[in-house]
């Protein structure tokens, strides 16, 4: 099967952030339940079982397109000082994903790639959900519980 480069490399890209969403969320999760929050421990852990869960469905596409899944080198996770800081963080992680799926579901839909189109429009609907929560939450309309 011949697979566009470019379409592998939006998927990289992709399996990348969402590793990197796994790290960033997991380590919050523990520095929240050190400062004894256990309520945003458990979202955050949450967040990090959810991102971990798109990595997957990325890795079935690569693994069906023929390519082994290979997530670049990560960032370090970005904390903060206060629960207001990591939902900062949180936000712009997010915001980057919501960018990068757009603009990968823009090129599946170019190259004519339906499979690929509908897993990436599919993510990209979860990553504008948790924008939308964080948003909440950082304005203290939603529970993190």
């Amino acid at each position: 099967m011949s697979v566009d480069p470019r379409t592998l490399g939006w998927l990289s890209r992709a399996l990348t952030h969402e590793m990197s969403a796994v790290q960033q969320y997991l380590a919050q999760s523990v520095l929240a339940r050190l400062w004894g929050d256990e309520a945003l421990a458990k979202h955050l852990r949450r967040e990090a079982s959810e991102e971990l869960e798109h990595a997957e469905r990325l890795m079935e596409r690569l693994i069906l397109l023929g390519v082994a899944p290979s997530a670049g080198n990560l960032p370090p996770a970005r904390l903060g000082r206060g629960t207001q800081d990591l939902l900062a963080a949180d936000r712009v992680l997010e915001v980057d994903a919501v960018r990068l799926y757009q603009e990968a579901l823009a090129h599946a839909q170019r190259m004519r790639d339906p499979d690929t189109a509908a897993l990436l429009e599919s993510i990209l609907g979860e990553e504008l959900a948790h924008v939308r929560e964080l948003d909440g939450m950082m304005n203290g309309q939603a529970n993190h519980g």
